[in-house]
Formats: structure tokens, sequence, C-alpha cells
């Protein structure tokens, strides 16, 4: 008998933590909540953090304050939101850079980008734009492509640096069409871009806000978008993927939560970003930063999360890419 009421009183007990679980988690949030930020103020990933925070905190009935910690290209913010408590009030805005690239280049990384978070949402996606002089020969992707198969070696392409974005789509696209194109690192695109109009660089692929403007400024030409398909982001510019089948490189935005964060809050956080990103004013601010809301489910957002690291450390292995 004192065996059946020990078991009863433990059942009882287990029923009262778990419905003041619940209640804790309807009740999130009843605090602000802190949206870190692993880069500068005025970035990419600040804009949109900052584009999202105040519609997303209405829609979370609750104050979202953006908390910019910036270090080692992202390393320092997302090891932050990884070892923070997992009450849904310490969330992480990131990019590809952190969890998809980052990881499968630097082997010391403070943390384990698949481990140590709960991921909550696609946010949105910013694809490139290939970029070539107006001297070049070549009107489409096909004809570049075609004129680097005729002259290996001899055409070159710039990046903002060793290991960066711009590096990686453009070795994934050396790879899909088998070319021979130098690499030429510069301390960032704007830097490439005088270089690339005097024709000293063959080809860029930069972002669409800083290169969009020189193609209508008619100093560039633009052959193609990394995107899967065409976007209204570059109108008139055709996929890359329509020349090289499944061709896409992307910068992805996300948002995180620390390992273990309550399925209730995760659920509550997902659906106003969702809502958030339907909202006509957020998505015309998000597309003059040249991104396109996304959404989606955590589900969808954790086989995203996949599919881009596999397909970046296979880049990163064959094509022997490192940071030095």
């Amino acid at each position: 008998m004192k065996k059946r009421h020990f078991l009863s009183g433990l059942c009882v007990a287990a029923l009262a933590f778990g419905s003041g679980g619940m209640a804790q988690a309807q009740s999130y949030p009843v605090k602000p909540v802190r949206l870190i930020v692993p880069f500068p103020a005025g970035g990419a990933t600040d804009l949109f953090a900052r584009t999202l925070s105040q519609k997303l905190g209405e829609k979370m009935g609750t104050t979202l304050v953006v908390e910019n910690r910036p270090g080692a290209g992202g390393t320092l913010g997302s090891d932050l939101a990884a070892k923070a408590s997992p009450d849904g009030y310490t969330l992480l805005l990131s990019t590809s850079s952190t969890h998809s690239i980052g990881p499968n280049l630097n082997p010391r990384m403070p943390y384990d980008a698949v481990k140590d978070f709960t991921p909550i949402s696609q946010v949105g996606n910013a694809p490139s734009i290939m970029l070539v002089p107006n001297s070049s020969p070549a009107k489409t992707v096909k004809e570049w492509i075609e004129y680097a198969q005729k002259n290996p070696g001899r055409l070159n392409y710039a990046s903002s640096g060793n290991g960066t974005i711009v590096q990686l789509t453009a070795e994934l696209f050396k790879a899909q069409a088998n070319l021979f194109v130098v690499h030429i690192p510069y301390k960032g695109t704007a830097l490439a871009i005088p270089d690339l109009v005097s024709g000293k660089v063959d080809v860029l692929f930069d972002s669409l806000p800083t290169g969009l403007p020189h193609v209508r400024d008619g100093r560039l030409r633009a052959l193609g978008v990394t995107s899967l398909k065409a976007t209204p982001l570059a109108p008139g510019v055709p996929p890359i993927a329509d020349v090289l089948p499944g061709y896409e490189s992307t910068t992805w935005f996300g948002l995180f939560g620390p390992k273990g964060l309550p399925p209730e809050v995760v659920a509550r956080v997902n659906t106003a970003a969702n809502q958030v990103l339907q909202d006509p004013e957020v998505i015309d601010k998000l597309q003059r930063f040249g991104i396109e809301p996304v959404g989606g489910t955590p589900a969808q957002f954790t086989s995203m999360l996949a599919k881009e690291s596999a397909k970046w450390k296979k880049t990163i292995t064959e094509r022997k890419i490192t940071l030095d």
C-alpha cells in the first residue's frame, strides 16, 4: 500500500510540474527578449534584426532588444547565444557564415552548430549576382563559361577574402562548370569593383545591394543571379541555374535559440516570425536590403541547415579552401 501511495504521489507531482511548465509556456514571454546579432551594427544582419524586432515583439506581446555582439566572424555572439539559458529570453539571428560555412572551415569553433542550438525559423535569403566588366565578350552565363573554358587559367575572379561566401559562390560555380579561374582575394567586394570595372578582374559574385547599382549605372554587366529561380530583387536577370542545373548560393538568415528550447516557445516565436514576414512593410524593407523573406516551420529550417552544411563542406573540402 505504501508503494502504491508513493507512486501515486509521484504521478501527482509530475502532473503538477507538467501543468506548471505548460502554464509557463502559455504565458511566455513575460519580460523583454534579447535578440543577439553576432555582427556589427549597420550590417545586413543587423538591419534585418531591426526590421524584424519591433513587429516581432508586437506579435509576441513583448519587446525585442537587439544586442550586437560582433567578433570572430560572428562566432562570439553565436557562442554567447548557445550558452544562454534555454528559456526563450535569448534568441539569435544568424546566417550561413556562422552555421553552414564557419563550422566547416574552422575545426576549433567554440560551439557545435547543430547540437548547441534550437532552429526556430529561416527568415530570409540573400542571393548574389554575377558581374562582369562591360568589356567582357560574354553577354550570358553560357557565353562566359564557354569563354573561360577556352582560356583556362587566364581569367580571374575577385572575392571579399578567403573562406567568405563570395569565394565559395565562385568556387561552387567553377566546380559545376569545370573551370580553371584564378582567385584574387580583396578586403571586401567594394575594393574589387574599380578593378572589375576597368577589366583587371574578370568576374565577381557580389551581393545585390552593392552590385546592382553599378549595373543600373551602366558600369557593369549582370549575367545571372545565384538563386535557384528568378528573383524580383533583380528583375530581368536570369538564374545561373538555368545553365548549371541545381546551382544555388545564397546567404540565409535564421532565428535560433539555445539547445533545449521548449517546443511551446519555439512554436510561439515561429508563428510570430511567419506572421511578420508576411507584413508588406517588412517585405518592402527587406527587399531594399536585397533579402527575400522566407518563413516556414522549424523542421523545414532544420532540413535546409543540413543540406547547406553538406554542400559547403563538400565545396570546402574538394576545392581545398582555407581561411589562410
